[in-house]
C-alpha cells in the first residue's frame, strides 16, 4: 500500500499537480498524523519546514552535500576532523577499484543512508555494489520529502577510511553517531545513536552538553530502541561542543553530526533537515522546546 501511494504522489510530482510545498503537508500529515502549519511554526519540526520554503537555503546545497561540505570544514579551521578522502567519482563507472584498500566506506554524496560498509574487499560484490550505486544516483533524492536542495546537489560517489569501531564505549558494537542539535552557534543537546543494527534501526538517547541524560524526551518503536545503558560522557565532548559551534554559526538550525575515535572527533555531515523536518521519535515537549530556539528572520 505505502509504495502505491509513493508512486501516485511521485506521478503527480512529475506533473506538477503536486509542489513541494504541498508534498511537505502531506507527508508531514501522513507521518506525524496533525495537519501543519508552515506559516506560522512552534515546534522544530513546522520550523525546519518554514525555513525549507520561506527562508534562506542558498547555502543548504553546499553544506548538505557529504562532499562539498568538506571544504566548509576546512575554512572553518577543522580540517583534522575530516574522515581521510579516498576517493570521489561522478559515475560508477569510474570507480577505481584497484585504489580501494581492504576496507572502507562508499556512499553517495547526497540522499540518507545509502552507505555500503566495506570490511572485507576480497568479499564485497563489486556488480551489486555498481547496480546499486548506479540506481542511487538516478533517484532524484529529496522530490517525495519536499528537501528540494538536494535537487541542486550534483550527485556523486565518494569513499571513505572506514573508522574503527572496536574502540567504541560501553560495549556497543557500531560507532556512536553523536548527533549535536545547534542553534546560530549554540549546541544544545546531543542525540545518540548506538548499536545499530543498520541504518535505521538502533538505541537512541538524548544528552544536554553536561551530559545528563534525558529519556522523558524520547519515543520509542521498533526502529529506535531505549538503549540498555545510559551512553558514557565522550572524552573529547569539550571539543565537539566547540565544533558544532564553529560550524553551525549564523545557521538558525542545523544537526552536526560527529564521532569520537580513540580521542579524536571525526566529522560525519551537517543536516538541516533531520528525518525532511517529520521527526516521529522526540516528544512534543522536546519539540517544542527545541522549536523555541529556532529564530527565524
Amino acid at each position: 500500500m505505502k509504495t502505491i501511494i509513493l508512486f501516485f504522489v511521485n506521478l503527480l510530482v512529475k506533473l506538477h499537480i503536486l509542489t513541494p510545498i504541498r508534498v511537505a503537508r502531506l507527508k508531514f500529515w501522513y507521518k506525524l498524523h496533525r495537519w501543519p502549519n508552515f506559516e506560522h511554526p512552534k515546534d522544530l519540526n513546522e520550523k525546519i519546514n518554514w525555513l525549507k520554503f520561506y527562508g534562506d537555503t542558498s547555502q543548504w546545497p553546499m553544506l548538505a552535500d557529504k562532499f562539498a561540505v568538506r571544504e566548509f570544514v576546512k575554512e572553518c579551521g577543522l580540517e583534522e576532523c575530516l574522515i581521510p578522502l579516498i576517493g570521489k567519482w561522478d559515475s560508477v563507472d569510474d570507480i577505481d577499484w584497484e585504489s580501494l584498500p581492504n576496507q572502507f566506506v562508499m556512499k553517495c554524496n547526497n540522499g540518507s543512508g545509502n552507505v555500503v560498509v566495506c570490511k572485507d574487499k576480497e568479499k564485497l560484490d563489486q556488480n551489486e555494489t555498481l547496480r546499486y550505486f548506479r540506481k542511487q544516483l538516478e533517484k532524484g533524492y529529496g522530490t517525495l520529502s519536499g528537501e528540494t536542495h538536494y535537487a541542486l546537489i550534483k550527485p556523486c560517489i565518494i569513499s571513505e577510511e572506514l573508522l574503527e569501531e572496536s574502540s567504541q564505549s560501553d560495549g556497543n558494537h557500531s560507532l556512536i553517531d553523536y548527533k549535536i542539535w545547534c542553534f546560530d552557534g549554540k549546541p544544545t543537546y546531543i542525540v545518540c545513536y548506538s548499536n545499530r543494527h543498520d541504518i535505521y534501526y538502533c538505541e537512541i538517547g538524548v544528552y544536554d552538553t553536561e551530559w545528563n541524560n534525558h529519556p522523558e524526551f524520547l519515543r520509542y518503536s521498533s526502529h529506535y530502541k531505549k538503549e540498555k545503558e545510559p551512553i558514557q560522557r565522550p572524552l573529547c565532548l569539550k571539543q565537539m561542543l566547540d565544533i558544532a559551534s564553529r560550524l553551525s554559526k549564523g545557521i538558525p538550525q542545523v544537526r552536526i553530526d560527529l564521532y569520537e575515535v580513540k580521542g579524536k572527533v571525526y566529522f560525519g555531515e551537517m543536516t538541516l533537515t533531520s528525518s525532511g523536518g517529520y521527526m516521529a521519535h522526540f516528544t512534543q515537549d522536546f519539540l517544542d522546546r527545541l522549536g523555541d530556539m529556532v529564530i527565524l528572520s
